[in-house]
């Protein structure tokens, strides 16, 4: 990877980073100097921020659908409860539907 040569001829995808972090190791006066170069060459070559990052979001929409989940059941629990309660058959509900609206001439 860092000879330059990509798979396919030519570049490597990480060779403009290698060299970034070359150049700076080359001229620091501390390796600690040069973290950011060393953390963006290796991100390059392994992608492990990227996958961490896609590994949250999926997570969180696992969650989140989870949550939908139960919540359309809830509803749906709350809904079938109340097409079975005890209101229609006391005919408290149908009076006031039957009820015929006074017409006004």
């Amino acid at each position: 990877m860092a000879s330059g040569f990509g798979y396919n001829g030519g570049r490597g995808r990480c060779f403009n980073f290698w060299q970034e972090f070359n150049k700076c190791y080359a001229m620091a006066d501390a390796p600690q100097d040069c973290i950011a170069q060393r953390d963006d060459y290796l991100e390059c070559l392994h992608h492990t921020k990227e996958i961490a990052r896609a590994t949250r979001i999926k997570a969180e929409e696992l969650k989140q659908a989870d949550k939908k989940r139960k919540e359309e059941a809830e509803g749906r629990k709350a809904a079938d409860s109340a097409a079975k309660s005890n209101l229609p058959k006391l005919n408290i509900i149908d009076e006031q539907a039957k009820q015929p609206e006074a017409v006004k001439a």
